[in-house]
This record gives structure tokens, sequence and C-alpha cells, in this order.
């Protein structure tokens, strides 16, 4: 597989130097040359740098997050706070908190991440 066919993004610190020397009043032809990069590529970022105001790429692919990470850290510290409570009732407690509906399976997610496992209300009779 010969290396042209692969895409790879830009990273932040080389965008910036392209956009710095782009600023200074280098062609886009010159700085394409100098990072050996496709002339079509600065100029992209270079439209994008001049309408945004800023060279950082967006992530907008995918399904939308259910919760913020503040949300997240909320769930954490809710479940460390309250120990035995389970993914349920704690969906709940951030669902009223939040206004967002959440789910059991959100939150073990959550916690999951966040180092804990969902709590599961035991059916059975303690010995």
């Amino acid at each position: 597989m010969n290396n042209q066919s692969v895409r790879q993004h830009l990273d932040a610190f080389t965008r910036g130097r392209i956009i710095g020397k782009l600023e200074e009043g280098r062609s886009v032809t010159s700085v394409a040359a100098e990072f050996g990069i496709a002339h079509s590529i600065i100029s992209r970022l270079w439209r994008q740098f001049q309408t945004t105001g800023t060279a950082i790429r967006g992530f907008s692919s995918g399904r939308p997050r259910g919760t913020t990470p503040a949300d997240d850290r909320y769930i954490v510290l809710h479940s460390r706070r309250n120990r035995r409570q389970t993914a349920g009732e704690i969906a709940r407690h951030t669902t009223q908190a939040t206004g967002r509906p959440i789910s059991r399976f959100t939150v073990a997610r959550r916690l999951h991440g966040g180092g804990l496992f969902a709590r599961r209300p035991v059916r059975c009779v303690p010995l």
C-alpha cells in the first residue's frame, strides 16, 4: 500500500505552524511545498481559520452523547456517596437533577468508566 493513499489528520501543532506561516504573508503554494502537503489541504485549512477563527478540528460524527462530562462526574460522585444505590436509582436521581432522561445502562457505563461498577439489587434473602 503506497503512502499517498493513507489519510492522516494533521496534528494541532502542525496546523498551528501552517497558520502562522500563512499569517506571515507566505503563499499557500510555498507553505504546501515546505510541509510536503497538498495545496488543497493548506488552502482549506486557511479558509477554515479565516471563517471560524480557529484551526482546531471539530468532532461531530456519531450519535450525540446523552450526558455531559459534568453529568458523568456527578454520577460517579453520587454513587460514591451512596454506595448501596442501584444503577436505576442513580439514573432516576440524575434525571431529576439534570432534567434530561438518562438510562440505567448509561449510568452503568459511566460508573465503569470511573472505575466503579453498577450496583445490582440483590433479589435474595441475606444470610
